[in-house]
């Protein structure tokens, strides 16, 4: 079971985010619906918390990126490059 909890989290943590937004609207469609067992929905919640959790994190690396364009501070996005590496700016 830990393995797959952990395959699940590299595998969102790979996500755009778009992707993770995407998915995310899915879920919440999918838990607004209903008719799923308590398990399923349960499982439903915790991939969205998860993937909330991952546009989150974009949207904070965001955040970081357009302050450091502000104030000519290089910073590291969520790939671990650095914008002025990639010559984003």
């Amino acid at each position: 079971m830990a393995e797959t909890a952990s395959s699940a989290v590299s595998e969102i943590s790979a996500l755009s985010y778009e992707q993770a937004r995407d998915e995310l609207v899915s879920v919440v469609t999918q838990l607004e619906q209903g008719g799923t067992t308590l398990e399923q929905s349960l499982q439903l919640w915790e991939r969205g918390e998860a993937l909330a959790a991952r546009c989150e994190e974009w949207l904070l690396g965001a955040r970081k990126r357009l302050e450091a364009a502000r104030t000519g501070a290089p910073t590291t996005d969520t790939s671990g490059t650095s914008a002025a590496e990639e010559g984003a700016f």
